[in-house]
């Protein structure tokens, strides 16, 4: 085509990795001036600044609510958007039923976040002994392959969510691409002597882990007496972690912060990044963990390990839902004596991988051979 291709970002949810992402990605592309960009959703709870009035207020609060599902896509539909990039699940039920349009259709893409909480990460990586998931979450699964089935692809971050859709969830493997996320380029901040500020950020739920962080960090001759823990996030395990804390060996070393939107200050401010989830994809506070030059503690879960394989890094890698290995990769963790180095690996890796400007190029090469071909 011989204008600027006609973007629409759909978002269902105002926070959480889908919504920074989204911002980010938006923002780079119309900062290439190479497409026209617009988000449709709540407002960003982070970043929506960024958007400088590209931006839609629309809300599908429930996956059941048909009428707003209706009316969301007529806004679209209205935009006239060439390419429709739905950027959570709920956005990919009602894109994928997008109206046809005078000159076709417009092309709907959907990047694949991530499967529902119950998801074990053995049954993620079909282990035979593996317990299934509920029967509700093997109706949102079956639900997500029909999506992936019907947009023209499905993007994922990381190659091992790409392995489950194909192998679990039959999607074929020409409707998948892979591409990387990106997060806001930070200053590389390493830590300054020994690991003593541990950061936790997301969201307080049972498989984030965070219970398990706070078990293993109280196990005896973990946690040094000068370390400390923060925990930006909120959710519905919050009080429970507020408990926990409170009335373990960690009390008055623990701070519970609640949401906010400030990362990356929160990141400068700490030594290190802990995240002890029991399934993860490829986490956006990891790449901005590394973006900062900070160590990351993390589960071997989804695509993290292939995050953290940074040449001159030392990998700090857990076995998910194991509380005393987790403890060892704490100890290990406040036992090196130059965390730095493994920082500045860090951050030059996130650089190459989690720029704006690279995954921006990737999506735009991506939305142009769809447009090329269709």
């Amino acid at each position: 085509m011989n204008r600027r291709p006609r973007i629409a970002y759909l978002l269902t949810q105002d926070r959480g990795g889908p919504v920074d992402l989204t911002v980010r990605l938006a923002t780079a592309l119309t900062e290439s001036d190479a497409a026209e960009v617009r988000v449709f959703g709540p407002p960003p709870a982070r970043g929506a600044e960024l958007l400088n009035g590209d931006f839609e207020e629309i809300s599908v609060p429930r996956k059941g609510d048909l009428a707003a599902g209706r009316r969301a896509r007529a806004v679209l539909h209205a935009w006239r958007p060439d390419v429709v990039h739905a950027q959570d699940r709920r956005a990919g039920l009602v894109s994928a039923s997008l109206p046809r349009r005078k000159g076709g259709p417009a092309a709907v893409v959907h990047t694949y976040h991530g499967v529902p909480d119950d998801v074990s990460e053995e049954w993620f990586r079909g282990e035979p002994s593996a317990s299934p998931p509920s029967p509700y979450t093997r109706v949102v699964l079956a639900a997500d392959a029909v999506v992936a089935r019907t947009v023209r692809h499905t993007l994922v971050p990381a190659a091992a969510m790409g392995d489950f859709l194909h192998t679990r969830l039959r999607v074929p493997a020409k409707r998948l691409r892979h591409i990387d996320n990106c997060v806001e380029p930070l200053p590389c901040l390493p830590p300054v002597g020994p690991v003593r500020h541990l950061l936790f950020v997301g969201l307080l739920v049972e498989r984030k882990g965070v219970l398990d962080l706070l078990r293993a960090l109280a196990s005896p001759g973990t946690m040094p007496a000068d370390a400390r823990l923060t925990i930006v996030g909120d959710g519905p395990q919050r009080a429970e972690v507020e408990r926990a804390a409170a009335q373990s060996p960690l009390a008055g070393r623990v701070d519970v912060l609640g949401f906010r939107s400030d990362v990356p200050a929160q990141l400068a401010a700490a030594d290190a990044l802990v995240l002890p989830s029991t399934m993860e994809q490829q986490p956006l506070v990891v790449a901005e963990a590394m973006m900062a030059g900070k160590p990351v503690l993390a589960t071997d879960t989804g695509g993290v390990a292939d995050m953290l394989d940074a040449p001159g890094a030392t990998r700090y890698l857990a076995e998910p839902g194991d509380v005393p290995d987790l403890a060892a990769r704490l100890r290990d963790l406040f036992a090196d004596p130059d965390p730095a180095r493994t920082g500045h690996a860090l951050a030059q890796a996130a650089r190459v991988k989690f720029d704006p400007a690279v995954c921006a190029r990737r999506h735009l090469e991506l939305y142009q051979s769809i447009l090329d071909t269709r």
